[in-house]
């Protein structure tokens, strides 16, 4: 692969902090351009003492001066803000990987497509609000996106595009999170630290809960559709509670391929810093005797509704995804923040998307036009899931 420029976004997160190590572990001939983080001064000043970007970049501007003194006399440049974030994506690196939580992601992640990089994609929201836009932004630039999500990439790895008229539908793995086998009315009083303490996976407060309401694998579902051109009806899901098997691809022929190994963030990103090689790490192996066993179920749509809330927003299409996305980003922060219940926010998000009327349609805009529509929907959704959710 030789040597490379990267820029990590979202550094300080699980996913930035697993590529950092990935490289280094790897011995990566990698200079990083820039790090980016959202308001963890203390571990982006660490990251930047080690690695000596020509950049670092807080969001919160309020963080910059203690920024600045952490890192002074270190040759390191300091920004904040979102716009500096922005600035710092559209470089031109070679490799981005792109993982900051939420909606904050998109910009940041189509200045990086407009600049040709490839992107190692982690921030599946960018996908879901302006999918069609950023694939084909990322297309004419010369770039590429390669997903980081392990559901994705092991699609990645064993889709054909040579014969994709012949898939016959795509089949991601969820785990089930913490509340698999809870009832609803134990899930009505479930708690922030219950909600967020995954079984197999160490994420993030929003993603644990994304993953215990199993809107996570609702999102995912959006994103396989737009990222392998696939209609909704040909993407489904199925609890894997072992996460081994990541995902599967059937093909017309009664084919079944899927790509399996340990639950670590570190392999789907070393896929997508090398792809199409691979990379030579001390990666954990899958010892399938340990293992035991493999256990597959279908999910209960009845006891997670965000699963058929998501399909929904799929087959609306247009502003839809982008609309739910933005309702679920509130709705989960309402009740990490203790304002709502763990059963509020699938309904939370449905009455939103009632009220927008689907979020209006993208379909007609020209690429740049549907980012900005995009962002205006996403805007528009947060004022209208405020408002409901004053009400709960």
């Amino acid at each position: 692969m030789g040597h490379r420029t990267a820029v990590i976004l979202g550094s300080t997160g699980s996913v930035g902090v697993s590529t950092l190590d990935l490289l280094e572990r790897a011995g990566a001939e990698v200079e990083i351009l820039a790090l980016t983080a959202g308001r963890n001064v203390a571990a982006l000043a660490d990251q930047a003492l080690h690695w000596r970007p020509r950049l670092a970049v807080i969001k919160d501007e309020s963080a910059l001066g203690e920024l600045r003194l952490r890192l002074a006399g270190s040759g390191v440049e300091v920004a904040a803000g979102a716009t500096a974030i922005v600035e710092a994506a559209g470089q031109g690196a070679d490799w981005v990987m792109s993982a900051i939580v939420g909606a904050a992601g998109l910009a940041p992640t189509l200045a990086a497509a407009r600049a040709g990089s490839t992107i190692g994609l982690a921030n599946k929201e960018s996908l879901v609000c302006a999918g069609p836009a950023l694939l084909a932004i990322a297309a004419a630039a010369g770039g590429k996106v390669v997903p980081v999500d392990s559901e994705h990439s092991a699609i990645f790895q064993v889709f054909e595009r040579a014969n994709a008229s012949s898939v016959r539908r795509l089949i991601l793995t969820a785990s089930g999170g913490p509340f698999r086998a809870w009832s609803l009315e134990a899930m009505r009083a479930a708690t922030r630290e219950q909600a967020i303490a995954h079984p197999n996976w160490n994420m993030g407060a929003k993603i644990s809960v994304d993953s215990a309401t199993m809107m996570n694998k609702g999102l995912e579902t959006i994103e396989a559709a737009y990222l392998f051109d696939m209609p909704p009806d040909k993407v489904d899901v199925v609890i894997h509670p072992q996460s081994v098997v990541h995902s599967l691809v059937e093909y017309a022929d009664g084919s079944t391929l899927a790509q399996l190994g340990p639950p670590d963030m570190r392999a789907p990103i070393a896929c997508a810093w090398a792809w199409p090689e691979r990379l030579t790490w001390d990666a954990p192996r899958l010892d399938l005797a340990a293992v035991g066993a493999l256990t597959f179920e279908a999910p209960d749509e009845g006891r997670f509704p965000a699963l058929s809330i998501a399909r929904q927003a799929l087959r609306t299409g247009g502003g839809a995804p982008a609309a739910m996305n933005a309702a679920n980003e509130l709705a989960v922060g309402a009740f990490l923040g203790g304002g709502i219940g763990f059963l509020d926010i699938a309904p939370a998000v449905e009455e939103t998307l009632t009220k927008m009327n689907g979020g209006g349609d993208l379909k007609s805009c020209a690429n740049d036009d549907a980012v900005e529509w995009a962002q205006m929907i996403d805007g528009a959704a947060r004022r209208v899931a405020a408002q409901v959710l004053s009400r709960f």
